[in-house]
C-alpha cells in the first residue's frame, strides 16, 4: 500500500500499527517475508509503549523524545536483566526502520548502542571446530579443524544432506552468515576467486548491506577447491533447492545441522563464523587468538588491525563486535 497524502499515520492507514505493517510491504515488497514479521513484531512493541506510556495513536505526533523515553523504557530492563542488549537494540532498529518510511526522511532516527548500550558479550570458551585434537597437526594452536567437525560433515554426507554440508563447510572456510551461505552464487564466487583470489559478498547479507557496500573475503587454495566441488555439484547457482524457498530452507537444513550436530559439542552455524574469525586473526597478527589462549598475546597494533580487517570481512562495520567471535582485546 502506498502512502497517499499526509494524512492520519501519513496516509498508510488509520490504526497506527497497521500503518507500520503497511510501510514494511511498501519497504520490503513481495517476499522477506520473515524480516518483514519480525520488523512487525517489534514495531507493535512500540506501539504499545506509545498508547500506553504516551497516549500517542498517530505517527505524525511521535517526536524524537518518544522515541528516547522508549529506549530508556528498554534500558531498565536491560539494566534488571529481563531483556537482552541485542534484542532492546533490534527493537529501536526497527522503529527507525519503520519511521524512516513512514516519514520518507530519517528525522527521528536514533543511535540504538546510545540509548541502551553496546553489546558486550565476549567470548570465552574457544570454537570447538577450531579446537585440536590428538590427530591434528599441533605446530599452529588455535588453528586447526576439530575433528568433531569433520564428524558432523561425514554424517550430513551419509544422509545425503550435501546442500546442507556445503553450507556448513562455506560458513567455515569463508566466515559466512548462513543466510549468505545460502544464497551465494556459486558460479560466480568460482570465477571471482580464480581471477581475484577473493569473493564479494552481496547476497543475504545483514540489513541488505551487500546491496550498498563491496564486503571482499580472501580466498585460499582450501577455498578455491570447496568452491569447485559446489559448482560441480550444483553449476551456476546456489544452494537453495528449486522446490523450496529460502525459510522452507532454513528449516530444514536447522533441522538437520541439530541431528548431525547431537552427540558434538558445536553449538550452531554461527560458531563456525567464530572459529573463521579466530583463524584470520592467527593469519593476520602470527599469534592465536584471545580466546584461544584466554590473554591477548599479540601487540594493541597488531590486534585492532585484525580486528579491523576481520569485521569487513564479517560484514561488521564496528570493531568491538570482534569480542564476540576472537575474544577481549584486554
Amino acid at each position: 500500500m502506498s502512502k497517499v497524502g499526509g494524512g492520519r499515520n501519513y496516509g498508510y492507514g488509520k490504526n497506527i500499527n497497521w500503518a507500520g505493517k503497511n510501510a514494511l510491504k511498501d519497504r520490503y515488497g513481495e517476499g522477506h517475508y520473515g524480516t518483514q514479521a519480525a520488523h512487525q513484531e517489534r514495531w507493535q512493541n512500540f506501539v504499545q509503549f506509545l498508547k500506553t506510556d504516551c497516549h500517542t495513536k498517530d505517527a505524525r505526533d511521535i517526536t524524537k523524545g518518544h522515541i528516547e523515553q522508549y529506549g530508556q523504557h528498554l534500558k531498565q530492563q536491560v539494566n534488571t536483566g529481563s531483556m537482552k542488549v541485542a534484542y532492546a537494540q533490534n527493537l529501536l532498529s526497527s522503529v527507525n526502520l519503520v519511521l524512516s518510511v513512514l516519514r520518507s526522511d530519517k528525522q527521528l532516527t536514533v543511535s540504538p548502542s546510545q540509548l541502551v548500550g553496546e553489546r558486550t558479550v565476549v567470548r570465552s570458551q574457544c570454537p570447538i571446530t577450531l579446537t585440536q585434537d590428538k590427530k591434528t597437526d599441533t605446530s599452529i594452536p588455535g588453528t586447526v579443524q576439530n575433528g568433531q567437525l569433520n564428524q558432523t560433515l561425514r554424517y550430513l554426507q551419509c544422509k545425503g544432506e550435501h546442500r546442507v554440508r556445503l553450507t556448513a563447510a562455506l560458513c567455515r572456510t569463508f566466515g559466512l552468515r548462513f543466510k549468505e551461505a545460502s544464497l551465494l552464487n556459486i558460479g560466480s564466487a568460482l570465477k571471482q576467486a580464480r581471477t581475484q583470489g577473493k569473493i564479494n559478498i552481496t547476497a543475504g547479507t545483514k540489513g541488505g548491506r551487500g546491496k550498498h557496500a563491496d564486503r571482499w573475503v580472501p580466498i585460499t587454495e582450501k577455498g578455491i577447491t570447496l568452491l569447485t566441488k559446489a559448482y560441480n555439484a550444483l553449476g551456476n547457482s546456489n544452494l537453495i533447492p528449486e522446490q523450496q524457498n529460502y525459510i522452507q530452507w532454513r528449516n530444514h537444513a536447522y533441522s538437520q545441522w541439530r541431528l548431525a550436530t547431537a552427540n558434538t559439542d558445536i553449538k550452531g552455524f554461527h560458531d563456525l563464523r567464530a572459529a573463521y574469525a579466530c583463524e584470520r586473526y592467527q593469519q593476520i597478527t602470527g599469534s592465536p587468538a584471545p580466546v584461544v589462549t584466554a590473554k591477548r598475546i599479540a601487540t594493541k597494533e597488531q590486534d585492532l588491525q585484525a580486528r579491523t580487517i576481520i569485521a569487513l570481512e564479517l560484514g561488521h562495520n564496528r570493531t568491538n563486535v570482534l569480542v564476540a567471535y576472537v575474544g577481549s582485546a584486554k
